[in-house]
């Protein structure tokens, strides 16, 4: 693909990339099979367990989760505990602000780990990893931040976005719109976006601005990016899905770049849309 030569311009060290253009063979660039860190895109794995627990009726969205009162694991997946970002700390009422938080996702994992009387990372190895084939992802580290994976896995993760055989569609469908869609709060990296629209652990895109997808991504975009220079993005309306995956951290490299990178992509594989 023409816009692969985008990155040449960010200045990485390492870095695969794979574009999806779903009912076509994906293209990718090198280092398929070479794992990174995916800082808080761990949190798409994270989230995904949670679905799937919950499709087993291990845990509900309804559960209290968390040391915020009244908040539920619906509350945490979706950043509106009011629960700060690292610590344990309850800065506003419940479904006021999106405080985006990594100890949230550590509360998740904790919760299930107690549900499951298994480590999360192994729960998420037996139910997630290993039913679909990600045979060199792990969760080393919290249910937040401390997860890698390699290209060829994340493709295989971008193809259950797209058509899901672990869960229900309906559940992704649910997962995959704003949850609380009225709450401002702070993209990370990004400012304060009014609204700050997440679903259940996915980013949602909607009318933020600046944003780390196209210009031309549709409002229904989801996914995440992480602080290790990675990032994961469906678009269910063009059938698209684009994984970068670096090892330089995100900064203003990366918030500038992505966009333009991920806008060529789009005019290229879909020059009508």
């Amino acid at each position: 693909m023409k816009s692969f030569e985008l990155v040449k311009t960010w200045e990485v060290e390492k870095v695969s990339i794979g574009v999806i253009k779903f009912g076509q063979k994906p293209k990718t660039t090198s280092l398929q099979k070479e794992n990174f860190q995916l800082a808080s895109v761990t949190k798409l794995f994270t989230t995904y367990t949670a679905l799937i627990a919950i499709k087993d009726n291990v845990v509900g969205l309804e559960d209290e989760v968390g040391p915020c009162k009244g908040s539920t694991l619906a509350h945490l997946l979706s950043h509106s505990s009011g629960l700060a970002f690292d610590k344990n700390n309850c800065l506003m009422p419940l479904e006021t602000r999106r405080i985006y938080s990594n100890i949230g996702f550590e509360y998740i994992g904790n919760y299930i780990s107690q549900k499951v009387k298994l480590p999360f990372g192994i729960y998420m190895k037996e139910k997630f990893f290993d039913a679909l084939g990600m045979d060199n992802s792990s969760l080393t580290g919290s249910p937040a931040a401390g997860a890698e994976s390699n290209l060829e896995d994340l493709i295989l993760f971008a193809q259950e976005l797209f058509s899901p055989s672990l869960i229900p569609p309906t559940t992704l469908s649910l997962a995959t719109k704003p949850i609380f869609p009225d709450l401002g709060g702070i993209l990370p990296g990004f400012g304060k976006q009014e609204p700050n629209d997440w679903g259940l652990g996915f980013e949602i895109k909607g009318h933020k601005t600046p944003h780390w997808t196209a210009p031309s991504n549709s409002e229904l975009t989801f996914g995440h990016f992480g602080r290790s220079g990675c990032f994961l993005w469906i678009d269910p309306k063009i059938k698209m899905s684009c994984i970068a995956l670096t090892n330089r951290d995100f900064g203003p490299w990366a918030a500038q770049n992505w966009p333009v990178f991920n806008e060529s992509i789009i005019r290229e594989l879909t020059p009508n849309s």
